[in-house]
Formats: C-alpha cells, structure tokens, sequence
C-alpha cells in the first residue's frame, strides 16, 4: 500500500510498505556474514538477531534511561544542556533543527562523565556500550571478512596472529580515543488530537539524516517511527519487530571505506499518536584523529577512490556545523577527473 501523504514543507511523499528489512541471524556466521554485506549494498540497514547481547543488560539500560526521562523537566535540564554531551529537547544540533523529541547523548570512553549522579545508571550504561561494541567490532569484522579485504599492512606492529581476526574497523572502534556515541531518545506520543487518517501530515520525531560515523547499533521500545528513504521523497517504516534484535545501519565513514559499495542511508523518526517511542543508539566512530579514506585492495581501475581522504574530526566538524538533512559527502567527493590519480591508503591509522 502507498499512503500519499504531505509534510509541513508540501513536498509530496510515499510511504511504502512492502519493503521488510533483512534479519540475521547472527548464530551462523558464514551466512550472515553474506546477508549483512548484501544488505549494507541494497538497503543500509538490516537487523540482527543471536547477537549475544545478554537480555538483562539491554533491560537494566533501558529501565534506567525510561526512568530519567521520566523525571521532572528541571531536573532533566540540570544533565544539560548537550554540549556536546548531556540532556537536550526539542533542538537537535546547533544549527536550527527542531524535533519532537528529547535526548541524553553519553560518551563512551571511560571514564564517561554524566551530570546524573547514580551510580546505578553509570553502571548499566558502561555493561551496555562494552557489550554493544563488542558486537559492532564483530559485524565490521564479519564484513571485512567477506569483503576480502586484506588488512595485513594496516598494523605493522602487531604480530599476524592477533590481528588476523580483527579488521582496521573494528581496531577504530576500540581505540582508547574512539569517539563513540551513546544517545538515548524518547519521543513522546503526539496525542491523538487532531486528523489521524492516513493521508495527515506526517509529525517528524526526528528530521531525515545520515548518521556521519562507522556504524550504528539501535534498539527500540518496540513503538515503530523508524523510516528509511531508499529513493527520494519514498519512506519505508522500519518495524520494530522482533523484539531481540538490533538494527544496525551504514554510516558515512563506512560508505567512504567501501569506496561507495555500501550505502548510508537517510532514514528520520515519524511520532506516533498512541504510543511513546523510546530509541537507544550506539554510533561506532574511530578517533578524531583517524584518517579516513577507502579500504585497500576496495578500489581499483574500474572503480577509482569516489571520495578523498579526510581525519574523522574533519568529517564530524562538517556534519555538525550544517543542518541535519544536508549532505556532507559531496563534500569530500574527488572530482571525476582526479579518480584515477588517487589510490586508497595502505591503511587507515595513521
């Protein structure tokens, strides 16, 4: 079914509904890892399943950050403002987007600082984000494993054994200075006031974007909203089911080190009228100062480096001095004429 709706910009949009998302089960590897790298190619984004994520730590952190948003306003704002690290609502960025939601964003390097003084709270987020990037560290190595590609140069120092088995992505990860993000995000019913036929403006929780890292592992409260635009002016709801998994998506980073094979993709979230949405992300990024370009052995003759290389501060300054729907990749794209004058890095640590 195509529901022809318009949002406040009067731009006609689709929503589409017959497009379901890959879900993989991690449990066997050498498929998954096949399924995963097709669908980074078609759509993305995809969701895991078996992915060992222990149920209890999911639960003890989603109990934790549902508890905190339920907390009187000024007490919220005292974990404020977001700078870049803390409480916000409704402003999302610096540069003007508003949204129906709010949000506490966390940094993941210990020792994390949060102005929320429980203990209780720091220590399911810290089980949370190791557990969530061990499993990020374990998708980007399946990945690269089924890319093919060679990584034996990335780290000269390190003997073949230890580092046969973890990619250049997932060392990015867990670099002691990885500038990973954790952001949890409630965005409260919108109320059923108002024209709720199917045909009613669509209420935006959260403005359409890519997201500028590596990789991003969400879960949510099981309340869809989650959409993703795989053409123009098309949006397809994400469900939220089954309740185990995780959705994983593309970043930019990652659409630059595969040199353009896998997507990142805009995606935004759409308010519901019945039912709270609470979301809560984990962007894998490499450290600030990372050099970023395509994977070696990814491109070749046919298909030149798309796009130079760049340190991720570089990148992260860009995305975060424009607004939320603007492109960044254009950008940091080679003219066509330079392709072939550029070769990928050997590595991607410098």
């Amino acid at each position: 079914m195509v529901v022809i709706s318009q949002n406040p910009t009067m731009k006609i949009e689709k929503i589409r509904d017959d497009i379901d998302l890959p879900i993989i089960d991690l449990s066997d590897r050498s498929e998954a890892s096949k399924q995963m790298v097709r669908a980074c190619e078609e759509y993305g984004f995809f969701k895991v399943i078996n992915h060992g994520v222990p149920q209890e730590i999911i639960s003890q952190v989603e109990e934790e950050a549902r508890s905190f948003f339920s907390k009187p306003g000024p007490e919220k704002q005292r974990a404020g403002p977001p700078n870049p690290f803390g409480y916000g609502c409704k402003n999302i960025g610096l540069k003007g987007d508003v949204g129906e939601v709010e949000y506490l964003i966390l940094q993941t390097n210990s020792p994390f600082i949060i102005s929320i003084d429980s203990n209780k709270f720091r220590c399911a987020v810290n089980a949370y984000v190791e557990a969530v990037r061990k499993l990020a560290c374990e998708i980007l190595d399946m990945i690269m494993e089924e890319l093919g590609v060679s990584d034996s140069n990335t780290n000269t120092n390190s003997n073949s054994n230890s580092s046969s088995s973890s990619s250049v992505l997932s060392r990015l990860i867990r670099d002691s200075e990885g500038d990973s993000i954790l952001r949890f995000n409630h965005y409260p019913a919108a109320g059923a006031g108002g024209d709720v036929t199917g045909a009613s403006a669509t209420k935006i929780g959260f403005g359409e974007h890519t997201d500028p890292q590596i990789l991003t592992l969400l879960r949510s409260n099981g309340v869809e909203g989650l959409q993703i635009s795989l053409e123009d002016g098309v949006w397809v709801p994400v469900n939220p089911h089954p309740d185990s998994a995780f959705c994983v998506n593309v970043g930019d980073v990652l659409q630059v080190m595969t040199n353009g094979r896998f997507l990142s993709v805009r995606h935004r979230v759409a308010v519901q009228s019945y039912k709270s949405r609470m979301s809560t992300a984990y962007f894998a990024a490499p450290p600030l100062h990372a050099t970023i370009s395509c994977l070696p052995g990814v491109a070749t003759a046919e298909k030149p480096p798309l796009f130079r290389s760049f340190s991720w501060g570089e990148y992260k300054q860009a995305a975060y001095t424009r607004r939320l729907g603007e492109s960044r990749l254009n950008l940091f794209t080679l003219p066509a004429s330079d392709h072939h004058h550029h070769h990928c890095l050997d590595h991607a640590i410098d």
